[in-house]
């Protein structure tokens, strides 16, 4: 049985990925250090998969912790979440962005490279390619100047790994997230912000249910059909997927290079307010929501080319705009 560790383990992406590593007969551990995360996702976690995953309050931040943790246990490969992750807050807190999700990179990477832990996945996104020149975006499309401190976090990232495994052992995967939505079947994990929402589906259904007054539309005038801002939207378990048959590669060594870069959504992109529609349609809800000037860090429009992940892979996202939207509303019921 392969020994998986999954930083962020308990956040919104890492709680559904844990949950389908189990699933498959992965024994994993967690290093999360419930900063915008809390422990009762531990025992959701264990309700759904009927097996309680290992538990290890972390700041990787600390390297003397880091390294404790890997001298205690042998660890097969390493799935990497544990960063922050508003655009927006990181605009106005770059420090933080660079500090938190840098320096905890650099010390996990350091402790499996001392130690031959030779797989590693990184939680990337789709900020790396700013406002591409073309749409859907491929993996060849060129990396601009990031438009936020988060987004050049990504790219930073991907820069150090992409460096270590021309100088070690290590075989790294880049999975470059487009918009993760949804949340598990069971309603038992989903997208839980602490404090106001930063991402666009939490404040939709706070709004719904009444946490919010009133969901702000950023920007009316973008050169898009509606004038919103348009975006791919993936279920959450679609993308936890995505991790099991990427961590499945790096394990059976058929990878094509050391450092290897996938593109992770639905291939299709969608403008806020046809967001806001869609969850209208499948709640029976309607959304209280005003349009508002455009917020500084965000994009026009960013959609997948999922081609190379689904040949390669042998994945493609299954779960529907409408099945995601109800997902996240049954999830935000089971919160009030």
């Amino acid at each position: 049985m392969h020994k998986i560790l999954v930083t962020g383990g308990l956040g919104f992406i890492g709680s559904h990925t844990v949950v389908e590593l189990q699933n498959e007969g992965f024994e994993v551990f967690i290093i999360d250090d419930l900063s915008n995360s809390t422990i009762d996702v531990l025992d959701k976690i264990t309700a759904i998969t009927h097996k309680k995953p290992s538990f290890f309050n972390i700041d990787l931040k600390d390297k003397i912790a880091v390294t404790t943790f890997f001298n205690e246990h042998k660890i097969d490969g390493v799935i990497h979440f544990a960063a922050s992750k508003a655009v927006g807050e990181s605009v106005e807190k770059p420090l933080k962005y660079y500090e938190n999700n840098i320096d905890s990179l650099i010390h996990v990477l350091q402790q499996m490279k001392v130690r031959k832990v030779n797989n590693f996945i990184f939680s990337s996104s789709c900020t790396v390619y700013g406002q591409a020149d073309e749409l859907p975006i491929t993996e060849n499309a060129p990396i601009k100047p990031a438009e936020s401190p988060y987004g050049n976090t990504k790219q930073i990232g991907e820069e150090i790994i992409k460096d270590t495994t021309k100088i070690s052992e290590l075989k790294a995967i880049a999975l470059r997230y487009f918009n993760p939505i949804g949340a598990h079947k069971s309603a038992k994990i989903g997208e839980l912000p602490i404090g106001i929402p930063q991402n666009l589906i939490p404040y939709v259904t706070q709004t719904a249910v009444g946490i919010r007054k009133e969901l702000s539309v950023f920007g009316s005038d973008y050169p898009t059909p509606d004038g919103t801002a348009i975006r791919d939207y993936i279920h959450v378990v679609d993308l936890a997927k995505a991790h099991i048959v990427a961590m499945q590669r790096l394990l059976k060594n058929n990878q094509k290079k050391s450092f290897e870069v996938f593109n992770i959504g639905t291939g299709k992109g969608n403008s806020v307010l046809e967001i806001i529609e869609s969850f209208e349609k499948v709640t029976g809800k309607k959304l209280n929501y005003r349009l508002v000037d455009r917020r500084e860090g965000d994009i026009t429009a960013a959609y997948a080319d999922t081609t190379y992940a689904n040949k390669e892979l042998g994945w493609k996202a299954k779960l529907s705009l409408d099945e995601a939207l109800l997902s996240a509303w049954k999830w935000q019921k089971t919160l009030k």
